[in-house]
This record gives structure tokens, C-alpha cells and sequence, in this order.
């Protein structure tokens, strides 16, 4: 018996309702099988001693081997970083380039220290060196003034200034060769490898396949994917008001640096000297400060709050102000002993948890 353009109709009707029952199907396991990963993807937290500080990995993984040797290769690699970029190394590739300071020779050097190098040179001709990574003598002259208690002469100071300035550090970023002009310029790191070296041990965790990662040293943060049903990392940000909680707010994919001498500083005859110091006058920082500076990744965080502590609240926000990536907080103690607090658009408005 022939069924006719009805029967056609029907079986039409079967195959379109067959298609969708599969696709439905196909969504469901798809759906079932990502839950699946999210729910067994168990939190697994490393810690070791890199840089002066604690470095701290927290990773999600349904696999927690592979979580271990991921972090393992992370911290190999902050470990080779450091001995790339220590000036505290005597024998790092920073601390050779230094000691040809004022010879007339331009050094061969890495990528890596050559990238890194020319990221500061580029914040230290946008702050006026208020950054500069030349201020290694006159670093080393305040370090040591926190460890004996006493402060460096003035006629020290002076000399320490003259082998300062960022123009004296001749770099070929093209051909990665670099020329210190003059002599006895230390090139100190400190406000921004850090940052490097943060970034480039989240890169390892997500060359292994661990996008839901966090990375943390000495209060600066960088952060990958959020963790399994949360819409960030959840950070904590102190301030200078001891009896005050810590602000929180939603990281992820992004960074947050801190700088400030909550626990490094020296005070003498009751003025505070910070550890950080303007590369432009030699001396540490009196006025105390905390600044916090969120950032698409760490090295931009970590080397904007070091200039920021330098040129203060008004001239320090003019370097994030107008760009939507970049957030900044300066939480400053007036001469009265005040506290007070100057926030940009963007740190005001960045998600916080209710």
C-alpha cells in the first residue's frame, strides 16, 4: 500500500524529532562530562622559598600528580629567573652587566633579561625616573642602613646619586646588547622582576593545562581562570588602619601588586624611612604609603606600584588614569598622622565580593 505525501509528512516529522532528540543528547553528555570536570577538580596549594620570599601556588586539578610536577616546573622556573635577574647573585647575569659598569663595553645578553629591561626603561622615561632600575647603589646604601640601624652619610648618599640615571643605560633591545655609561651604576630589579617572574610561572601552570591557578610572592598576586563556581580568586587587600578589615574583591585573568613599608623601614629620632627609595634624590621615602595597582598581569602591577610610591597620590595616578586595563589605590598617613586614601575610577569600580 503506498502512504502518499501524508506518510512522507510523518516521517519527515520523525526524522526532524530524531535530529533534535540527539542533538539534545549530544548537549546533555556534553553539559554531564564539564561538570563532571569541574566538580573532581580538587584544590592543591605549593609553597617554596624563591627570591628573598615565599612563593605560593594554588591550582585546581582532578589530577593532583599533574598538579605537583605543574608547580614543580613553575618554581624551576621563577629559580632560573632569579638566577638571571638577582643583584643579590653575585654571579647572575644582572650582577655581571653591573660590574661592567663605566667600561666602555656593551654586553651581549639574554632575551629574557633584555625584555625585562626594556619594560623599565620604558616606565622610567614615562615617570621622569621616578622609576629607574640604575638606583641599585643608592638601594643597596638604605638596605644596609636597615640592617645596622644607622643612616648612610650624606656625603655616601651623594656619591651613590652620581651613578644613577636611567639615560645611562644604553639598550639595544633589537640586538639585545646593553651598556652601562657610568661607573659604578648597580642595576637593582626589584620593582619589577618580581612581576616578570610571577607571570612566567602562571604560564608554565597553563602550559600544563591548569588554567584555574593562582601565583603570589611578597603581596603581589597574578591570577589565571577562576576557580570552580566562583567568578574570581577572592583577594584580600590590607591598609595602614590597623583595626581595619581587609578589602576584598574578584581576581581573575589579571593581577594585583602591592608595594609599601608596613614591615620594611627603618625610623630613626621617630621619622620613618621606607625601603623604598626615588631613584631622582637618592633618599627613602618619609611619607608612608601603600599602594595597590590591578593590571592585566603582574609586571605592569608590580613596576607601577614602585613608581607610584614614588611620585605620590596626584602625580602617580595620572599613570593609570584613562586607561579601562589599569586600577590604583594610594592609602597615605598625612603629618598629623591621618590616614587617608585616593582611589581611580577603575579601582573604585572593580567587582568585590557581597
Amino acid at each position: 500500500m503506498e502512504c502518499g505525501s501524508s506518510c512522507r509528512i510523518r516521517e519527515r516529522h520523525k526524522a526532524v524529532r530524531r535530529t533534535a532528540f540527539q542533538a539534545a543528547a549530544a548537549k546533555l553528555i556534553f553539559s554531564m562530562l564539564f561538570m563532571a570536570s569541574v566538580v573532581y577538580a580538587e584544590r592543591h596549594e605549593y609553597s617554596r622559598p624563591l627570591m628573598g620570599m615565599a612563593f605560593r601556588i594554588i591550582v585546581y586539578s582532578e589530577d593532583e600528580a599533574k598538579a605537583k610536577r605543574a608547580a614543580k616546573a613553575a618554581f624551576d622556573r621563577v629559580a632560573v629567573l632569579n638566577q638571571i635577574m638577582s643583584d643579590y647573585e653575585p654571579k647572575s647575569e644582572l650582577s655581571k652587566l653591573s660590574n661592567l659598569a663605566g667600561s666602555g663595553k656593551a654586553a651581549k645578553i639574554s632575551d629574557e633579561l633584555c625584555s625585562v629591561l626594556d619594560r623599565a626603561q620604558a616606565l622610567a622615561a614615562q615617570t621622569g625616573g621616578a622609576f629607574d632600575i640604575t638606583a641599585g647603589a643608592s638601594v643597596q646604601l638604605w638596605r644596609r642602613a636597615r640592617r645596622v640601624k644607622r643612616l648612610p652619610p650624606q656625603y655616601v648618599l651623594a656619591k651613590a646619586l652620581k651613578t644613577v640615571g636611567f639615560c645611562g643605560l644604553k639598550l639595544d633591545a633589537k640586538n639585545c646588547t646593553a651598556e652601562l655609561t657610568k661607573p659604578g651604576t648597580r642595576l637593582d630589579l626589584g620593582g619589577i622582576a618580581k612581576g616578570h617572574a610571577l607571570d612566567e610561572a602562571l604560564a608554565v601552570l597553563k602550559k600544563h593545562g591548569l588554567r584555574q591557578a593562582l601565583v603570589s610572592a611578597g603581596g603581589d598576586i597574578v591570577a589565571g581562570a577562576a576557580p570552580p563556581g566562583k567568578k574570581g580568586w577572592r583577594v584580600a587587600l590590607i591598609g595602614l588602619r590597623e583595626e581595619a578589615k581587609p578589602e576584598l574583591l574578584w581576581l581573575a585573568n589579571g593581577a594585583v601588586a602591592t608595594s609599601g613599608d608596613l614591615f620594611q623601614f627603618l625610623e630613626i629620632d621617630g621619622k620613618r624611612h621606607s625601603h623604598i627609595v626615588d631613584p631622582r634624590t637618592g633618599m627613602a621615602l618619609t611619607e608612608q604609603r601603600l599602594v595597590h595597582v590591578l593590571a592585566p598581569d603582574a609586571i605592569t602591577a608590580d613596576s607601577l606600584a614602585t613608581a607610584i610610591s614614588v611620585l605620590g597620590p596626584s602625580d602617580g595616578l595620572r599613570l593609570v588614569n584613562g586607561d579601562k586595563r589599569l586600577g590604583a589605590r594610594v592609602v597615605f598617613r598625612t603629618a598629623l598622622g591621618q590616614v587617608s586614601v585616593v582611589e581611580s575610577p577603575v579601582f573604585r569600580a572593580w567587582p568585590r565580593p557581597e
